[in-house]
C-alpha cells in the first residue's frame, strides 16, 4: 500500500498575537453552543463587501479552520479568495477598538472604512 503524504497549506488568514487574544477573550464570555469565532465577507456598504466577525455554533463543510491558542477561529468558505494572504489584527486605543484587517486583494476601500472591494 502507497504512502499517502499530506501537505499542509499556510492559513488564508494570518492572526496576529492581539487578534488571537481577542479570539480568547470572546471565547470565553461565548454564549452556549459557540465552538469558535468566524469571519466572513457579507456584501453590504459602499465598496461591496465588509468584514464580519460572529459567533459560530457549527462547522460548515468549506469553511477554513484556524486553532488558536485560545479557540478556533473559522473562515466563511465564500470568503477565503477575497481574505487570502491577510493579516488580522485588534487593536484599542482611546476611542476605538476592534479588528483591522490588512487585505493584500482590497482593491480600495470606502472613505467611512466599514467595506472594501476585490
Amino acid at each position: 500500500m502507497a504512502e499517502v503524504k499530506t501537505r499542509t497549506h499556510p492559513a488564508a488568514v494570518i492572526l496576529t498575537p492581539g487578534a488571537e487574544r481577542r479570539v480568547a477573550e470572546l471565547m470565553e464570555k461565548a454564549p452556549p453552543g459557540a465552538i469558535g469565532v468566524k469571519l466572513s465577507t457579507p456584501r453590504r456598504g459602499c465598496s461591496g463587501l465588509a468584514y464580519s466577525v460572529d459567533y459560530v455554533t457549527e462547522e460548515q463543510a468549506f469553511d477554513e479552520k484556524i486553532v488558536t491558542p485560545g479557540g478556533t477561529f473559522y473562515i466563511d468558505g465564500a470568503s477565503v479568495l477575497y481574505l487570502v494572504g491577510s493579516t488580522m489584527d485588534w487593536r484599542e486605543d482611546d476611542f476605538t477598538a476592534g479588528f483591522v484587517f490588512e487585505n493584500p486583494n482590497a482593491k480600495g476601500a470606502c472613505g467611512c472604512g466599514e467595506s472594501f472591494m476585490v
